[in-house]
């Protein structure tokens, strides 16, 4: 896949964290040399089960649309950590407790970290001047 395919949809998927008021999304980008499974983790949080779920089906939904969807996804019903694996990224949605315990950001500690705005105004331009094509 195209670096900039994949980041569009990284950003599509922090796009949708944003639109249902999750807290903070962190992107890591994982080296190679980590023996990483993938390139990306986008990491957030939701205040309760509800809205875990409700970022989570976000995601699918928007991702869905770009064609993409999910190959595995994990603890949906718990609703305390789910994770979609879209193979080229995961993301994660945690409770507060679960982020915590679970420490992503300590455990990939070599990764880049990266501010959702890097790859959200990307993706936003490029939809805008998409748009603009179609209707011509």
């Amino acid at each position: 896949m195209k670096k900039n395919d994949l980041k569009r949809q990284v950003a599509e998927a922090i796009n949708a964290c944003q639109e249902k008021k999750a807290e903070e999304i962190t992107i890591l980008e994982l080296e190679k040399a980590s023996g990483a499974f993938t390139d990306y983790f986008v990491v957030c949080s939701g205040t309760n089960p509800r809205q875990i779920q409700a970022i989570s089906d976000e995601v699918e939904e928007r991702l869905e649309k770009a064609g993409l969807r999910p190959t595995h996804v994990e603890g949906y019903k718990q609703a305390e950590w789910v994770l979609l694996d879209y193979v080229d990224f995961v993301v994660h949605v945690f409770s507060d407790k679960a982020r915590k315990y679970y420490d992503l950001e300590r455990l990939w500690k070599s990764a880049k970290k990266l501010e959702p705005a890097e790859l959200a105004l990307s993706s936003s331009k490029k939809r805008t001047t998409g748009a603009r094509r179609k209707r011509a």
